[in-house]
């Protein structure tokens, strides 16, 4: 079999399109919601999204099948899932809308941040503990944000302040890794 062909359809990958998938799934799910129970199928889904993306992180390490394509794959189908849970949530909490605007900002700088990275020749290692510390800070109040629709504003502000405290500090961090490579490279 083609080295592509296997990095690009391995067991992984599959997984991580399954995620890509259940995304537009999630969104006809919440937008077309009428009642309790629907938003409940709706949050069903992204757990299941959520679980699936531990899932394939656990089988390609364990069975040696991370490739440099599921590098990729994997951490866009987490902000496509995470961008779409905080859009789709703004209907319901509009002060979501801040914490989408953080998310998007902190992906785009770390980014470009990574592609001048590749561009100097300088390989990313992965997601740091920072970093998946941020990604279940996110995922937790998304998914509670979802599931509970009678939170009151004031604890809806505590999370989304939670959030982007959490994203500020492993975006700092992750700058901080970058610019010290960057010094090692000279």
């Amino acid at each position: 079999m083609n080295k592509n062909f296997s990095e690009i359809f391995s067991l992984p990958n599959l997984i991580s399109y399954f995620r890509l998938f259940l995304v537009p799934v999630y969104l006809y799910l919440f937008l077309n919601a009428k009642s309790d129970s629907d938003y409940y199928i709706a949050a069903f889904v992204v757990l299941v999204s959520f679980f699936s993306d531990l899932i394939d992180g656990i089988i390609a390490r364990r069975y040696n099948m991370i490739t440099d394509f599921g590098k990729i794959l994997d951490p866009i189908a987490d902000k496509i899932t995470q961008v779409a849970l905080a859009l789709s949530i703004t209907f319901r909490y509009p002060s979501v809308q801040v914490l989408l605007i953080a998310l998007i900002i902190k992906e785009l700088i770390l980014g470009l941040s990574g592609l001048y990275m590749l561009k100097r020749g300088l390989k990313m290692n992965g997601a740091h503990i920072h970093g998946k510390i941020s990604t279940v800070i996110l995922n937790t109040t998304m998914f509670i944000l979802l599931t509970f629709p009678t939170i009151s504003t004031a604890v809806v502000n505590i999370l989304v302040a939670v959030c982007i405290i959490a994203m500020a500090t492993s975006l700092i961090l992750y700058l901080r890794l970058y610019s010290g490579m960057l010094k090692e490279e000279v």
